[in-house]
């Protein structure tokens, strides 16, 4: 089992070899660390983004399955979809690079990290990493990290 750690100011990490074990099933080989956020959604765990919309990281992930560092920041953001009234993929990626700039840049310089890519997702409801549900939502976007700048990586 992996321990997601809740904290409000600081992120925090703690993985068992369970939870090793249990990433390496949906990561193949992939070492994986679970470092979290409490994933439900209340006003002061909410993050400002360009379009307004409520954004809560759930966790992040240091992923080495694609046989180099990824990190990735995985977010719910209950409020997108394709359906009229729901956040659209065109507005939520302005929400992600922001993010990408605002979040993760400062968060892999404060962990001396050195991250092949930087990926940010966006999930209208929780889910577990390496799952998928046919009603759920998720938007994807992947970025290197050049001079603490956050460049778009079209995967």
């Amino acid at each position: 089992m992996i321990d997601l750690i809740g904290h409000k100011s600081a992120f925090a990490a703690q993985a068992s070899s369970e939870g090793l074990a249990r990433a390496g099933r949906f990561l193949g080989s992939a070492l994986a660390l679970a470092m979290s956020m409490t994933s439900s959604v209340q006003a002061s765990n909410l993050l400002p983004v360009p379009s307004g919309q409520p954004v809560e990281l759930s966790n992040v992930l240091l992923d080495t399955n694609p046989g180099e560092l990824w990190v990735r920041f995985r977010f719910i953001a209950p409020n997108i979809g394709a359906t009229v009234g729901r956040i659209t993929y065109d507005v939520a990626v302005i929400d992600m690079e922001h993010l990408c700039q605002t979040l993760a840049v400062p968060y892999v310089a404060q962990h001396d990290l050195d991250p092949a890519r930087v990926v940010i997702s966006f999930s209208d409801r929780p889910l577990e990493f390496g799952t998928s549900e046919p009603d759920a939502t998720q938007f994807f976007e992947a970025y290197r990290l050049e001079q603490s700048q956050c460049i778009w990586e079209g995967l």
